[in-house]
């Protein structure tokens, strides 16, 4: 389809005897918000790590904005506009908010993470007020001068969602977001994340959380034993008896 901003084309990966992928074949379409679900084990966080070059697939193709990015290196396929956010939050604990959001920042517009303390106390004025905006914009602006080893688990998740988000992702992709949080933060991140779903932005979510998932997906994909076993809309998802049994366990 040609609005689809990331095709994943019959994709099959095993390590040793054991197949973590099989016929993979999903669209993410531009401006939706597409869960993959699943139980543990099923292969979500392989096709994730498929996706931004961090495992190459063993037949298949990943096609991101009309170009084929498999066999490409991860800081590649972050350059063209695909941004992972990560299960356990990948910040700097000694740097302030502030210095965290600027190393991505600073990453984007030179290829390299490689910066010094001066760079990131000074900064370009241009980069430190993009910062600051998205520290805004999650929620996190009063605290911009605090360390970030300070943070509670639900600020540290918002504080890598603005270290992605700097980075003006083309398509974002979040593991499990609210992974570890009280439903006070979880509800808190869910109104985050349907603020930028309302911006239009494209998103990939995993998630285990069904009140996450049924809140913000436009369309889930279930993967068991790493096959997709469902596909569709949220509501055809929840009823398909295939996906109860396999994995919700029969709730609605």
């Amino acid at each position: 389809m040609s609005n689809a901003v990331l095709h994943v084309a019959d994709v099959h990966k095993s390590f040793g005897g054991l197949r973590a992928l099989s016929d993979i074949d999903l669209q993410v379409m531009e401006g939706t918000t597409h869960a993959i679900i699943g139980p543990n084990g099923a292969g979500k966080s392989t096709l994730l790590n498929v996706c931004i070059g961090r495992i190459a697939p063993d037949t298949g193709a990943v096609v991101f904005d009309g170009q084929v990015i498999t066999g490409k290196r991860p800081h590649e396929i972050n350059q063209m506009g695909v941004v992972r956010v990560f299960q356990t939050p990948e910040i700097f604990p000694d740097l302030t908010l502030l210095q965290n959001v600027m190393v991505p920042a600073f990453a984007k517009r030179d290829g390299s993470f490689r910066l010094n303390a001066l760079q990131l106390t000074s900064g370009q004025s241009a980069i430190r007020e993009e910062a600051e905006h998205w520290l805004e914009d999650v929620g996190l602006y009063k605290q911009r001068e605090t360390l970030a080893a300070s943070l509670s688990r639900g600020d540290k998740r918002r504080l890598e969602l603005a270290m992605g988000l700097v980075q003006r992702p083309r398509l974002l992709l979040l593991d499990e977001p609210t992974a570890g949080m009280s439903r006070h933060d979880t509800n808190a991140t869910i109104d985050l994340l349907k603020k930028f779903k309302e911006r239009g932005m494209t998103k990939v979510i995993i998630e285990h959380d069904m009140h996450v998932v049924f809140s913000l997906a436009d369309r889930v994909t279930v993967l068991a034993q790493g096959r997709i076993i469902a596909d569709g809309k949220p509501d055809e998802v929840r009823g398909n008896p295939v996906v109860q049994e396999a994995y919700l366990g029969g709730a609605h």
